[in-house]
């Protein structure tokens, strides 16, 4: 099997003339965290939205362990095991945090949507939902409302959501964004605990996280790829630095 989980061959998408993600060759390593990070309109969430087929590519190849998932659909792609979380934290308000993680878990069942069945048939998935709230530090929450949670345990139940679905690849988009020092820190350390046999696509702004815990940064500018490597080697790179000029000390500001 190749090193690569996932990789992009010359991935393309226009828009009525406009080139928003240009010619992109990605490569991801099993089992490392990997940034996709540039300045706002560099492409990056049009990558994240081609990789999980809510967008068609224009043109170029997207590789799943060596299988070409291009004309996949996106339902396709979460079965075969790459399951994304959103910008905007994307759980029921109104169910507890221990009935959101059941939902994911019920895909295994076979019966996610078969609403008219009692909720103690659920009940046998409650073992394997509390082992994943203890995973995110979230077991003490079990029977909270999800809408009286914090902004930061929220997106700590989003991640759990996220492994309910088995991932074998998980796309973190912005996990950080709108979050204190605190909940930065502990969302931060919690991707670091659940990459532990994962691998993780992340598309990130803060750039304490990105040096903190990543194997390999990809910088999109203008939707191409301006520069690839480990954070060290990127940070220093001149056209790096300019793209992110307004900050006082380049990517690492």
């Amino acid at each position: 099997m190749s090193d690569f989980i996932l990789e992009t061959k010359s991935l393309t998408k226009e828009f009525k003339g406009f080139t928003a993600v240009a010619n992109v060759d990605l490569q991801v390593q099993r089992g490392h965290i990997h940034a996709l990070i540039g300045p706002n309109g560099a492409g990056k969430t049009t990558c994240f939205n081609l990789l999980t087929k809510f967008l068609v590519p224009t043109s170029g190849q997207i590789l799943f362990n060596g299988n070409d998932i291009t004309s996949h659909k996106p339902a396709q792609i979460a079965r075969m095991g790459v399951i994304r979380s959103f910008q905007i934290s994307a759980v029921f308000p109104h169910l507890t945090v221990l009935e959101n993680v059941r939902i994911g878990l019920q895909r295994k069942l076979g019966t996610t949507f078969h609403f008219w069945r009692s909720e103690r048939s659920l009940e046998q998935l409650n073992g394997r939902a509390m082992e994943l709230l203890a995973e995110v530090d979230l077991a003490s929450f079990a029977d909270t409302l999800t809408v009286d949670m914090p902004y930061g345990r929220k997106r700590a139940l989003e991640i759990a959501t996220t492994l309910a679905m088995e991932p074998e690849l998980m796309l973190l988009d912005e996990p950080t964004q709108g979050m204190g020092h605190e909940d930065v820190h502990r969302v931060t350390e919690l991707i670091k605990k659940v990459s532990a046999g994962r691998t993780i696509l992340m598309v990130e702004h803060n750039m304490s996280v990105v040096s903190g815990i990543c194997d390999r940064i990809s910088v999109l500018q203008r939707g191409a790829v301006l520069a690839e490597g480990p954070y060290e080697q990127v940070s220093k790179n001149p056209q790096v630095m300019e793209a992110y000029m307004g900050t006082e000390a380049g990517v690492g500001a």
